[in-house]
C-alpha cells in the first residue's frame, strides 16, 4: 500500500513548533494562511509543542491549528493533520501528570487532549514522537545494552492505538525518531495481529548533514512500505548558510536565541562538532557554484528520495518560508548530486 497516496499529502508539510514560542498566533495564521494557498495541505504538530518545552506553554501549537482551522473556515477533509504522544520523559511532568509514558492509558489521554486543542473530531495521522524504550538519539549514536530498561509492549502501543481507529479518532498511524529494529516490530506485530494497525509512516530527521535514513532504515521502509515523513531538512537553519559568519548566526536565529535551553539542537547540531561547519561550508559552495540558493540544495536534494511522503519545514518569519516554498520548485541536476556525495564521503553525517 502505498501510504502517501493514501494520505494524497502535498511534498511540503508545514511543522508548527515555533507557535506558541517565536510565533504568536498572528505570525501562525499569516505562515497557515500562505501554506494553503501555495498547495501545501499537510500540517504537523504535537502535544509537547511549542519547542523549547514548557509548562506555560504546552499545547499552543495544537491551539494555534485548530484555531486556525475553524476562524479560516477550513474544510476538515481538505487538510491533513498530523500530531504525536510525547514519549518518556522525566522532565516534562506538566503532560499528562508526567514522568510521560506510552502505556494504553497515556496514548489513550494523549489522543483525547490533542483533539480536544485541535478541536478536532479525528486526527489523520497519529504518531508515537519518541519509542517508550532505550534507543540512542538525539545526537547520539551507538546503541549502549546496559542502558536498556523494560519498556512499554509495542504491542500494548499498537492496541491503544486500534481501539482509537475503531473509535474513529484517528485514521492513519506512524512513528518518529524510531530505529530500524522499531519499524520492523511495529510492522511484524501488525502482520501477524491484525486488526492491530499497520504503521504507513516515519517521522526521522533527514538532511544533508544526516543521512542515516539512508542506511538499514531505508531498506525496512521499502520492504515494508513505510515512507519517511523527514523533518530537519534544513538541519535547524544550518544549511541556510546563515551560521557562517564569524558571530555564528543573527542573535535572533534559533540556535543562538534559545542557547542553553535547547539540549537536543545543542547535541545534535553543535557548532564544535568537528565536521559540522566544513561540511555546512561545502555544501553552501555547491549552492553557489550552480547558482542556486543553499535552500534549494537542502530541500532538493530530500525531495529527491524516492521513499519520502513528505517533507516537514518550518519558519518563524513569512520570507523564510515563501523562501523555501520557492526553492522546493529546483531540481537538482545529477552532476549536483555527485558533489554532494562527495561531500558525504569526507564529512559523513556530521550531526546525526
Amino acid at each position: 500500500m502505498n501510504s502517501a497516496a493514501v494520505l494524497n499529502v502535498s511534498k511540503l508539510c508545514l511543522g508548527t513548533m515555533t507557535f506558541g514560542e517565536q510565533n504568536s498566533y498572528e505570525d501562525a495564521r499569516e505562515q497557515l494562511n500562505f501554506a494553503r494557498e501555495s498547495g501545501i495541505n499537510f500540517f504537523d504538530v504535537a502535544e509537547m509543542y511549542p519547542v523549547p518545552q514548557r509548562a506555560e506553554s504546552q499545547g499552543k501549537s495544537e491551539i494555534y491549528l485548530g484555531r486556525w482551522l475553524k476562524e479560516a473556515q477550513v474544510s476538515r477533509e481538505r487538510v491533513l493533520v498530523a500530531t504525536k504522544a510525547t514519549g518518556p520523559s522525566g522532565q516534562m511532568t506538566w503532560i499528562r501528570g508526567g514522568p510521560t509514558s506510552l502505556d494504553s492509558k497515556n496514548i489513550e489521554q494523549a489522543i483525547d487532549g490533542s483533539l480536544k486543542r485541535l478541536g478536532c473530531d479525528y486526527i489523520d495521522l497519529y504518531q508515537l514522537h519518541w519509542p517508550d524504550r532505550y534507543v540512542p538519539m538525539f545526537g547520539d549514536i551507538d546503541y549502549d545494552p546496559t542502558a536498556s530498561y523494560a519498556p512499554v509492549p509495542i504491542e500494548e502501543q499498537l492496541e491503544a492505538l486500534s481501539r482509537a481507529k475503531e473509535a474513529g479518532k484517528i485514521i492513519h498511524v506512524g512513528v518518529s525518531n524510531e530505529t530500524a529494529y522499531g519499524v520492523m516490530e511495529f510492522c511484524r506485530l501488525a502482520d501477524s495481529k491484525s486488526p492491530l494497525p499497520r504503521i504507513v509512516s516515519i517521522q526521522n530527521a533527514y538532511n544533508l548533514l544526516c543521512r542515516t535514513f539512508d542506511s538499514t532504515l531505508a531498506e525496512c521502509c521499502h520492504h515494508h512500505h513505510v515512507r519517511l515523513l523527514a523533518y530537519s531538512p534544513l538541519a535547524m537553519g544550518l544549511l541556510s548558510g546563515k551560521y557562517l559568519t564569524p558571530e555564528r548566526g543573527p542573535k535572533d536565529a534559533r540556535l543562538n536565541l534559545y542557547r542553553g535551553r535547547y539540549a537536543e539542537a545543542e547535541s545534535r547540531y553543535s557548532f564544535s562538532k568537528p565536521n559540522c561547519i566544513p561540511a555546512v561550508t561545502a555544501y553552501v559552495d555547491i549552492a553557489r557554484r550552480h547558482g542556486i540558493s543553499p535552500v534549494a540544495l537542502a530541500i532538493g536534494f530530500v525531495l529527491r528520495n524516492p521513499l519520502i511522503m513528505s517533507t516537514v519545514i518550518g519558519a518563524t518569519k513569512l520570507w523564510q518560508l515563501k523562501e523555501i516554498v520557492e526553492a522546493s520548485e529546483v531540481k537538482l541536476t545529477a552532476e549536483v548530486l555527485s558533489e554532494i556525495n562527495s561531500v558525504h564521503e569526507r564529512y559523513p553525517n556530521p550531526t546525526p
